[in-house]
């Protein structure tokens, strides 16, 4: 993202008085909402573009199936991973990309289905639970164990809901999970987490509004003007942004989704430059030119004002997080790092943006993970497009 002219003070603390806006506290293991400085003069531009899904015929059992190509990036098995899932419907149980052997597996209940899997070019497994299954325990969990300090995302490696307690689920909260995730047997694992799960505000280039800081997630343009990117947790917290603290106003809060979601879009007011970039903070940038989905296995990036840039892998998709301000659904988890004053900022694959983020737990010293709002749905939800 863009170094902001206030990178100075991009460690300066956030506002004490609301659990998202607050100092940002010595490094530990607690989950945040992560936000970043903006760059004064270039604010980190992500435009949002359609993502072209490529076409897939699944061939008959009659027919001498001709494989596709093995996806040349975890971009390319993202697309191919959404559409294959379409076509099988019921039998699909999720997908991964193994980066390793840059090959896409798709889970599957059954064997016929792996055919048809294979006929489009990706790997079959055949798994136990499908993912109709498991999103059906996942609605379970959010009816009767949306606890504070709680998160859960399928995991297509194991084929379970993985579910994670932070060190503040104790006592009746802790039993109350633990019974019903029992009632969903094997489809569910319990892990307990050291740190506590919340809000982080920060991101790429800082921004600060109403005593926050947060990070600037991707440029875009809505009919024809100007706007950025950034974490609804910051934009709740502020109708007015500027590059430096204190500084005159250069964008305003024109939407504002949290909790539930976790996004804000804000317009430009000022004459400042917006290129569709983020600031690398090493004296580079990486410029961005389309949205993405992002995909289990991928390797990413993020940038922040807190912590600059940081690498790490997608663990899961569709997260649900239950902060203490309230639940997040259909989050990126991943397995990178951040802190306090990175909320908002972008998580990217070369020129593709993924998300911006919302939160976590950890830091960057011992380690941590963070969760983020994917960037296409936000997008599509507010008109806006990369450029």
């Amino acid at each position: 993202m863009h170094a902001t002219s206030a990178r100075a003070g991009a460690r300066a603390s956030s506002r004490s008085d609301h659990p998202h806006c607050r100092p940002t506290p010595t490094r530990g293991s607690e989950l945040k909402h992560t936000s970043a400085p903006t760059r004064h003069s270039v604010i980190i531009g992500t435009g949002v573009a359609a993502v072209i899904t490529a076409a897939f015929t699944l061939q008959s059992a009659h027919a001498t199936p001709t494989p596709a190509p093995d996806p040349s990036s975890a971009t390319a098995a993202a697309q191919r991973a959404k559409a294959i899932g379409t076509t099988l419907g019921a039998d699909h149980a999720g997908s991964y990309y193994d980066a390793t052997r840059h090959k896409l597996v798709v889970n599957v209940t059954n064997e016929k289905a792996a055919g048809k899997a294979r006929a489009a070019g990706a790997e079959a497994r055949v798994v136990k639970h499908s993912l109709v299954s498991l999103e059906q325990a996942q609605a379970t969990l959010k009816q009767k164990a949306a606890v504070p300090g709680t998160s859960w995302a399928m995991d297509p490696r194991t084929n379970k809901v993985v579910i994670v307690t932070d060190r503040t689920v104790k006592g009746a909260n802790l039993a109350k999970l633990t019974k019903v995730a029992s009632s969903l047997g094997d489809r569910t694992a319990i892990k307990k987490s050291t740190g506590t799960l919340s809000p982080l505000i920060a991101g790429g280039d800082a921004i600060w509004g109403g005593g926050a800081r947060c990070s600037l997630g991707f440029n875009v343009t809505k009919g024809g003007e100007p706007y950025f990117l950034t974490a609804g947790h910051c934009t709740n917290e502020s109708r007015t942004w500027a590059a430096t603290q204190g500084g005159a106003e250069i964008a305003a809060t024109e939407s504002s989704r949290f909790p539930g979601d976790d996004y804000g879009i804000v317009k430009y007011t000022a004459n400042t430059s917006h290129p569709s970039e983020v600031n690398l903070y090493n004296g580079g940038t990486q410029p961005i030119a389309r949205a993405g989905e992002a995909i289990v296995g991928q390797m990413v990036q993020r940038s922040g004002s807190t912590t600059q840039v940081h690498a790490g892998n997608v663990t899961a998709l569709n997260a649900t997080v239950n902060y203490q301000q309230g639940t997040v659904d259909g989050l990126i988890q991943t397995s990178v790092c951040a802190e306090p004053g990175d909320s908002g900022g972008p998580l990217f694959e070369g020129d593709t943006a993924l998300g911006t983020t919302s939160g976590g737990s950890g830091n960057c010293s011992s380690g941590g993970e963070t969760f983020y709002q994917p960037v296409a749905e936000v997008l599509e939800k507010t008109g806006a497009q990369i450029g």
